[in-house]
C-alpha cells in the first residue's frame, strides 16, 4: 500500500466520507547521482550571493518578483498571507458528466481510500462509489494540500475512487495562437488519411506501450556493470516531407494492408520492428548474438532488423 499523503474527508451536503489521498502513479525513473568526474564524489551544491561571492544560508533567502523592470520583494510572512486556507475536507461543487470534461485539464492522478476500517466508514465509502457509478457522473472540487489550492476530478475507476488534479482554465493555451495553415485536403486524400487511421485503429490496452527509453537505459546500465564499452548512435536524418502526398498516402495504405490489418494482432509485429529500428546497430548486433542469427556480424542496421523481427 502506497504511503497517504493526505487524510480528510470528501464531503457533498451533509454527507462526509474519511478518506486518504495516495498516488495512483509510480515514478520508475532511473535516478542518477551527480558526481565529479574525476574522483566519482557526489556534487554539492549551495546557494551562493553573486555579489559578495559568499555562502547564503536558507533563513537568509528572500523571495522578488520581476514587475515592469522592479524588483518586488516578499516575505515569508507577506507568502504566508495568501496561502489557501487549510481544511480537511474535498468540497465537492459539482457533478458533471466525463465526456464533457476535456483531458488536457488533467494533470496528476491519485486514489481516495476509505480512512480507517470501521463499518460506518466502509459503508458510507462504498454507497458513494456505487451512487456515482450507477449516475455515471464525475465530481469536482477543491482540495488543499500542502500549501497550493487544487481543482480536482473524482470519478469511479475499478471499484475505487479516483482522484485527479485538474488545470484551471486560465492555465491552457488557447489553440487560437496556434498556426495550423495549409489549405482544405481533396476528398480523396482525405478518405486515404481516413482508411489509414481505420486500418490502424485497435481497441486500448495500456499493456501493449511500453517505455523505451527507461528499457534502453535498462541495458546500457547492465552492461556497464559488466565492463561493456557503450557507443551512442549515430543521429537519425530528420524525415523530408513526401513530394507527392497523394502518392505517400496511397503507398502507406497500401503497406499496411500488405502486412494485415491492425486489428488482427498484426500491429504487436509492426510496433516490435518500429522498436527495433530505434536501436543502435550495436546493440541490434547484440540482440542477434544472443538470438543465434547467422551471418549477423556482415548484416547492415537494416538486415538485423529484418532478421530480428522475422524471428519473433
Amino acid at each position: 500500500m502506497p504511503r497517504a499523503l493526505w487524510s480528510g474527508s470528501l464531503s457533498f451536503g451533509l454527507v462526509n466520507v474519511p478518506v486518504q489521498l495516495v498516488s495512483a502513479a509510480r515514478d520508475l525513473d532511473y535516478r542518477f547521482h551527480q558526481l565529479h568526474e574525476k574522483d566519482k564524489v557526489r556534487i554539492e551544491q549551495q546557494r551562493f550571493c553573486s555579489k559578495e561571492d559568499t555562502e547564503v544560508v536558507w533563513e537568509e533567502v528572500a523571495h522578488g518578483y520581476d514587475l515592469d523592470g522592479k524588483q518586488v520583494i516578499v516575505t515569508d510572512e507577506e507568502l504566508a498571507s495568501v496561502q489557501p486556507r487549510k481544511t480537511r475536507t474535498i468540497d465537492i461543487e459539482a457533478f458533471v458528466d466525463l465526456a464533457e470534461v476535456d483531458p488536457i485539464y488533467f494533470d496528476h492522478p491519485y486514489y481516495l481510500i476509505p480512512a480507517g476500517e470501521s463499518e460506518g466508514t466502509l459503508r458510507a465509502y462504498r454507497l458513494l462509489l456505487e451512487a456515482m457509478e450507477r449516475a455515471e457522473r464525475v465530481a469536482l472540487g477543491r482540495l488543499v494540500m500542502r500549501t497550493k489550492e487544487y481543482l480536482v476530478a473524482v470519478r469511479v475507476r475499478e471499484g475505487a475512487l479516483a482522484l485527479t488534479t485538474m488545470l484551471f482554465h486560465d492555465e491552457v493555451r488557447s489553440p487560437d495562437a496556434i498556426e495550423t495553415g495549409g489549405k482544405k485536403p481533396t476528398r480523396k486524400a482525405l478518405e486515404n488519411a481516413v482508411a489509414i487511421l481505420e486500418e490502424l485503429s485497435t481497441d486500448w490496452d495500456p499493456e501493449r506501450y511500453t517505455d523505451c527509453y527507461r528499457e534502453r537505459l535498462k541495458r546500457v546500465i547492465d552492461r556497464k556493470r559488466k565492463g561493456e564499452r557503450i557507443r551512442a548512435p549515430k543521429p537519425e536524418r530528420q524525415p523530408a516531407p513526401a513530394p507527392d502526398l497523394m502518392e505517400a498516402l496511397q503507398r502507406t495504405l497500401a503497406s499496411i494492408r500488405d502486412g494485415g490489418n491492425a486489428r488482427d494482432g498484426s500491429g504487436d509485429a509492426r510496433d516490435g520492428r518500429a522498436e527495433l529500428e530505434r536501436l543502435d546497430r550495436e546493440e541490434l548486433y547484440r540482440r542477434a548474438q544472443e538470438a543465434g542469427v547467422p551471418g549477423r556480424s556482415k548484416m547492415s542496421k537494416h538486415q538485423l532488423v529484418k532478421a530480428l523481427s522475422n524471428g519473433e
